[in-house]
């Protein structure tokens, strides 16, 4: 049976040392369809970021690229700009029908802290092929805010896949028809279409822009930060705003999605003509997101956006990404949301958890 492995799959893997770590492996790591990796206890300040390449290990590359190391045994600052390499706790042994893919957790995007898996022989970010053997290291590169990471901190999670399930448009139309996927209409074109809302009820705020000059977030403080040291409030009274290239920003949908318990999705970006703008680097939802057994299910999904070369008109209800959904090998054991720690279950416009509510 072909599918996302669930909670109870990778519990198997880690039994069977197909997945295996520095230190032990942790239930609070294992989320309903996947798996939180761990920061190692080094990193490598490199020149620039870089793939293996086929038939190259990590350890090749930092050799060619590596300007010098960062003990983070007792805590170290990761500076905004620069591009680090971290050898992740967990290492894989999977079984050749198995392949796995990376994303940065919805806190470490709404951050703007790019971070992707990079492996042994790796011709592609965040993309592992069946039967790989080897270690995992993650890429990060500090976009807006200068972080202070220790050992064990998880900023990417991997998903692990048996087979291709991805929903066609035919299966999603279907789909929605008997459980809505989002509150509205859906558009479905290759993927759930979703859109940017610039008209929040009650209210001219719209959004968050980083400033430029902010001190260090530690990322082990929750709660912690004023918000109005390090994002500024962004205004619409139309139904647009104007994206300044370089600058990111945490806008949220305009739909409330639904992610079924046997599913699972992944945000995509749109297509690259309806502007030069990127929309969400952490793009996981797990099963049970925004889900109600009781009915009146839906969460908004918050949109970490960069503008690229030019100044772009942003307007109210433009899509901006789609949701892949993708069978669920089997249904999980805890569902996002529901007995586990779930920041965003039910979320609004919301910035990462590092800040205090925005009074």
């Amino acid at each position: 049976m072909t599918g996302v492995l669930a909670d109870t799959h990778l519990k198997t893997m880690i039994a069977h040392d197909e997945i295996t770590a520095d230190v032990a492996v942790t239930d609070a790591q294992v989320q309903p369809a996947s798996l939180d990796l761990r920061l190692g206890h080094v990193a490598y300040r490199v020149r620039a970021s870089f793939l293996a390449g086929h038939g190259r290990t990590v350890t090749d590359r930092l050799a060619e690229f590596e300007m010098h190391r960062v003990d983070l045994s007792d805590g170290a600052v990761l500076e905004k700009g620069c591009v680090y390499v971290v050898p992740l706790m967990e290492r894989l042994d999977l079984p050749d029908g198995i392949q796995a893919v990376a994303n940065a957790k919805s806190s470490t995007g709404r951050l703007d802290l790019l971070t992707r898996l990079i492996t042994d022989g790796g011709a592609e970010f965040d993309r592992i092929a069946p039967g790989y053997q080897g270690p995992l290291y993650a890429e990060i590169c500090p976009r807006s805010f200068s972080v202070l990471v220790r050992p064990g901190m998880r900023l990417n999670q991997i998903r692990f896949r048996a087979g291709q399930a991805v929903l066609g448009d035919d299966e999603l139309n279907v789909l929605h028809a008997e459980m809505p996927l989002v509150d509205g209409t859906a558009v479905i074109d290759e993927g759930l279409g979703f859109s940017v809302d610039l008209r929040l009820p009650d209210t001219t705020l719209v959004g968050y822009r980083a400033k430029p000059h902010t001190g260090v977030i530690d990322l082990d403080r929750i709660g912690h930060y004023d918000p109005t040291e390090f994002w500024e409030e962004v205004h619409s009274g139309d139904g647009h705003i104007i994206l300044d290239p370089g600058a990111f920003y945490i806008l949220v949908s305009r739909e409330a999605v639904h992610i079924p318990p046997d599913y699972a999705a992944e945000m995509a970006p749109y297509l690259a003509m309806v502007g030069e703008f990127r929309v969400h680097y952490a793009g996981f939802f797990d099963p049970g997101f925004g889900h109600d057994p009781a009915g009146g299910a839906g969460s908004r999904g918050v949109l970490e956006v960069r503008c690229h070369e030019a100044p772009f008109v942003l307007e109210h209800g433009q899509i901006v990404g789609r949701l892949i959904y993708e069978r669920m090998k089997a249904r999980p054991a805890q569902m996002y949301g529901a007995g586990i720690a779930s920041n965003y279950q039910g979320q609004g416009l919301k910035l990462s958890k590092h800040f205090a509510t925005p009074r």
